[in-house]
């Protein structure tokens, strides 16, 4: 009777009718004894195909479809395994190994709620079976990394994410939701080679995987390949008509393409102001895309300059290298605006900063160039001593230092406090050194240059004037 429930036949070969019920099962065994002996040898595509064959004998021998859910399960092949051992406990509810390898393919799958059901139903059965006990405690991890990735997840907490993921995995290694969310979330940590490589896995499994091709787009439409990106989410969309979020981030791509090229437009018909409000636009369609938002804050740090919004040029430069540290232009940009603003010391850390990323002849010159104007920034501001600017004639120069000299003369202020004489002989002898220079050609050209002009054995101090009413007239030629 047994044989005859358990061996019925099936879609048989002809010749196979004229076995009998036992001479059928005998069979069977045969192949499935095959099927261990290749199982043992871990032989298991061998090992399949013979407990697929014992299977074809006898379609309703429940421990049959176990073995083959275990072999399926060494083949990482967890969804047919799954199969099998549902098919198992529902030709034998006390079939032992059938509920913990359906509980084991519900886990390996991300599935922990049904693998906690499956394993609670082994210790019905087998109330001090201990591996039984330890993969409900292994699901239940499962459960909590999953609400633990949840909250981190809303909290934007990336990384707290992808720890909860790669904790889930080990006992979920299948679990192609796990994967994906982890994948998701290095490509908004901007790990996008680590998130690719995910995605990539899955897809060669799955080409039909919208979660994993919305990942792929993901990760080319935050490193500015929008154009491929847009492919890949349209790619997802149909696949899955119904995903949301390839659907809003095919939309964030395009509005992002289209007014980032609308900036660049009126930049270069001149049109600053209006390049500046488009940039400004732009940055706010996606907060999450970090590399063409440095590239924006960077364009408008350009527009900024060209508008003389020095400050906020360079506020800008500073915050597209914030997005991405390895932005050389962003601190070219901002090392000229420190220059423009006389921010020296700033200006040659930036160049460092470049030059020893990148040792060129061009970022070598910006350095010295920089280092140059720090030099001289340092010294007495002898044109600024006479109020004058740099590209001042020797006539202006005279004139300025008569009206300074006047100004500051010590017989002019012999009425004031101590103090403020002081303070305008210090003036005085400041404004005899600094027309001492700039009227000498040759000292003016050493000095505009950043060399020392100690060299010539200038006393610098200014002693050589002297601060009487007499000597100051003799100045004067």
């Amino acid at each position: 009777k047994m044989a005859t429930e358990n061996c019925d036949a099936v879609n048989m070969d002809p010749d196979m009718e004229l076995l009998s019920d036992e001479e059928l099962e005998r069979e069977a065994e045969g192949f499935k004894e095959q099927g261990n002996a290749f199982y043992i040898k871990k032989d298991y595509a061998e090992a399949f195909n013979y407990y697929s064959k014992a299977i074809d004998m006898c379609p309703k021998n429940a421990s049959y479809y176990g073995n083959r859910a275990a072999t399926l399960m060494m083949l990482c092949r967890y969804r047919e395994a799954l199969e099998d051992s549902q098919q198992a406990v529902r030709l034998d509810n006390d079939f032992m190994k059938g509920h913990l390898r359906e509980g084991k393919c519900h886990l390996s799958l991300g599935n922990a709620m049904a693998a906690s059901r499956c394993f609670q139903r082994v210790l019905e059965l087998e109330p001090d079976n201990s591996q039984v006990q330890q993969e409900l405690k292994n699901a239940d991890s499962v459960l909590e990394y999953e609400r633990m990735a949840e909250i981190g997840f809303e909290k934007r907490d990336f990384r707290m994410v992808v720890f909860c993921m790669d904790r889930a995995l080990e006992s979920a290694a299948a679990c192609h939701r796990f994967k994906i969310l982890k994948a998701e979330c290095l490509a908004l940590l901007g790990r996008y080679p680590e998130a690719q490589s995910v995605a990539s896995d899955i897809l060669r499994m799955d080409s039909t995987n919208a979660d994993a091709l919305y990942v792929r787009g993901l990760c080319l439409y935050y490193e500015d390949c929008i154009d491929k990106a847009v492919q890949f989410f349209v790619q997802a969309l149909r696949m899955a008509p119904d995903h949301d979020k390839a659907r809003l981030a095919c939309r964030n791509a395009k509005a992002l393409k289209a007014k980032k090229e609308e900036g660049n437009k009126a930049f270069k018909e001149g049109n600053f102001e209006a390049a500046y409000e488009l940039y400004s636009e732009a940055l706010t369609i996606d907060p999450n895309n970090i590399k063409t938002n440095a590239k924006l804050y960077c364009n408008r740090a350009t527009v900024g300059s060209k508008l003389k919004k020095l400050e906020q040029a360079i506020e800008d430069c500073t915050k597209a290298i914030k997005l991405d540290e390895t932005y050389i232009k962003a601190y070219l940009r901002r090392a000229q605006c420190y220059m423009d603003t006389e921010q020296y010391e700033e200006a040659v850390r930036d160049y460092e900063k470049v030059y020893q990323t990148e040792k060129t002849k061009e970022h070598k010159h910006f350095l010295k160039h920089a280092q140059l104007e720090l030099k001289k920034s340092k010294r007495k501001d002898y044109y600024k001593v006479l109020g004058v600017n740099k590209n001042a004639t020797e006539d202006e120069i005279k004139k300025a230092y008569r009206k300074r000299a006047l100004l500051h003369h010590p017989d002019r202020h012999s009425g004031a406090s101590p103090e403020l004489q002081k303070e305008e002989e210090k003036k005085f002898k400041e404004v005899g050194e600094a027309f001492s220079v700039l009227s000498d050609p040759k000292k003016k050209s050493r000095y505009d240059s950043g060399q020392d002009l100690e060299d010539d054995g200038m006393n610098m101090g200014g002693q050589h004037l002297a601060s009487g009413p007499g000597n100051f007239f003799f100045q004067f030629g």
